[in-house]
């Protein structure tokens, strides 16, 4: 049985895992990746959004059994530093708890290395510039186009897994073929994003506080900055297309991008000399989510990671979900391995509901990060949680903790109990009952804990009767 042959489309992060696992427990894995080798090419382009790596996705490199060599590729975050249009800062950790954290980490690095771990299995072979076409899901067939002679051709497996992302080929080879019943939906921000850097001091050094994904807040726009291993930072600006004073579509001289960030972010631009030549050098790129159902097609073809369930990277996620896929995929296998279609509907039936959770958030998030980080209020409730985490670590966490680093929880059940809890914070702040004074005192802080706790399960139970 483990003779069957895998076909993988797409060697990105999700495909590249995906290979090594399935590698490891015998199957025969080609992999087809439309992009050159990035491990003999430069192909990022400016386009490569640092990634915040965290617990769940640390789950796959666990899985797989290289969790140490992840770790020495790692940044860690231990909160977001927040800089006002003065040039102000504070640190707003994620976590009351020490042991909690995120990390920067380099996509190519990583995407490196798991390519590397996946190769080393004599079984698992990688081919690239070669473009899938098309998919036919009824024969599992694939059709390629090779990148370098020119022609097409087919390949057939046991079994397609598309792990190519939010342009995937299965999925429009779905959508396309009318062959069955296939909802789709792609809805896109009215912002896209640019990247920018801020580079390493002349000695290699960094140039700003170095543990913290840092957010320049500003309402419709942000700037966000995370750190590498070189001293640099990779700086992203989130902007409208077309809507407010400033926007992509007018910010079209050098004198108008360096009036921008002068007025909006002037403790980053004294920090990038470089600006001008980034912004115009690097392509502006949008931020779409896509949702699509049902994932497979009998036992022949599976979409995974972003060609299933593409997000916006405002939560820090999505490569950690995709990471948690092929977790979450391995079970199935353990349980039900040679029976494909029960492995890839059951797989689905439980998956699908978090995926769809975490792209919400994400949304969610979006709007945090440029906005809601520096309103008073929002402040006052993060006060409060990171009390209660560290008074009382055992007995609450907040929604970003229950998302990020309590990964034994799935992220629909994160999303509501997480909403719950801020509503039901929110809510008694504006009441006044409960209130940032004497935090300190721990009889004080019980008495939060014990009302958020009550208000949060009524919230919880008036969802559960509206059926929410």
């Amino acid at each position: 049985m483990k003779q069957q042959n895998i076909l993988i489309i797409g060697a990105g992060l999700c495909g590249s895992l995906l290979a090594l696992r399935l590698g490891q427990r015998g199957y025969n894995v080609t992999v087809y990746e439309m992009r050159p080798d990035l491990r003999t090419t430069d192909i990022s382009a400016g386009r490569s959004i640092n990634l915040a790596f965290s617990d769940r996705g640390n789950k796959g490199m666990k899985l797989v059994g290289i969790e140490d060599k992840v770790k020495a590729l790692c940044i860690p975050m231990n909160g977001r530093m927040i800089h006002d249009e003065e040039g102000n800062t504070f640190l707003s950790n994620y976590s009351g708890r020490d042991h909690e954290y995120i990390n920067s980490i380099s996509r190519g690095g990583l995407n490196a290395l798991l390519l590397d771990e996946a190769e080393a299995h004599d079984n698992v072979k990688i081919h690239f510039n070669k473009k899938c076409v098309s998919v036919d899901f009824e024969k599992t067939t694939a059709r390629f186009k090779d990148y370098e002679t020119k022609k097409e051709f087919v390949e057939d497996a046991d079994v397609i897994i598309a792990t190519d992302g939010a342009g995937s080929a299965l999925r429009k080879s779905y959508y396309l073929e009318k062959k069955f019943l296939f909802s789709f939906s792609q809805d896109y921000l009215t912002h896209g994003y640019k990247e920018l850097a801020i580079l390493p001091t002349e000695d290699g050094g960094y140039k700003t506080y170095k543990n913290a994904l840092h957010i320049w807040p500003r309402g419709e726009f942000m700037l966000i900055a995370l750190p590498n291993l070189d001293g640099s930072f990779t700086v992203t600006l989130f902007l409208a297309y077309d809507q407010g004073a400033y926007n992509f579509n007018n910010l079209t001289t050098p004198e108008m991008v360096t009036a921008f960030f002068k007025k909006e972010f002037p403790d980053a631009l004294a920090l990038m000399p470089n600006l001008v030549d980034d912004f115009f050098d690097n392509p502006t790129a949008p931020l779409g989510t896509v949702k699509c159902s049902p994932w497979h097609y009998k036992g022949n073809t599976l979409l995974m990671g972003d060609s299933a369930h593409a997000i916006v990277p405002f939560y820090g996620q999505g490569m950690n979900a995709s990471f948690e896929d092929v977790v979450e995929f391995d079970t199935f296998l353990d349980a039900y391995e040679g029976d494909w279609e029960r492995i890839f509907a059951e797989y689905e039936k439980s998956r699908k509901k978090d995926t769809d959770a975490i792209a919400d958030l994400a949304i969610d998030n979006f709007y945090e990060m440029r906005d809601h980080v520096a309103n008073p209020i929002f402040k006052e409730k993060r006060k409060i949680e990171m009390a209660l985490e560290k008074e009382f670590p055992k007995d609450y966490s907040s929604k970003y903790s229950l998302v990020t680093f309590n990964e034994h929880i799935g992220y629909r059940q994160a999303m509501l109990r997480g909403r719950a809890q801020d509503k039901a914070i929110l809510n008694m702040l504006a009441d006044g009952l409960i209130t940032t004074k004497n935090l300190e005192d721990k009889a004080i802080l019980e008495d939060i804990l014990n009302k958020v706790k009550t208000q949060t399960e009524a919230i919880l139970e008036d969802d559960r009767i509206a059926g929410l």
